[in-house]
């Protein structure tokens, strides 16, 4: 299992948690996502490396903005 560590900007309330958690989880190979409102921080475990312009397109399309992306 593979977790990438993500900034995600734009998210003000657990509505915008809910809509990320949703794009993100939906991605072929993720088991498991969990946002962290007050610091931004999206933390994604998945079966193989997802490309980070994968990630960037599902959050853009919940509406916010993928900040940077730090695996760890």
């Amino acid at each position: 299992m593979i977790t990438s560590s993500y900034t995600v900007t734009g998210m003000t309330c657990g509505h915008c948690v809910n809509a990320v958690t949703q794009v993100v989880s939906s991605l072929s190979g993720v088991r498991d996502v969990a946002v962290d409102l007050a610091t931004g921080s999206v933390s994604v475990a998945s079966d193989a490396p997802l490309p980070e312009a994968q990630i960037r397109a599902a959050v853009e399309d919940a509406g916010y903005v993928l900040a940077m992306q730090s695996d760890r």
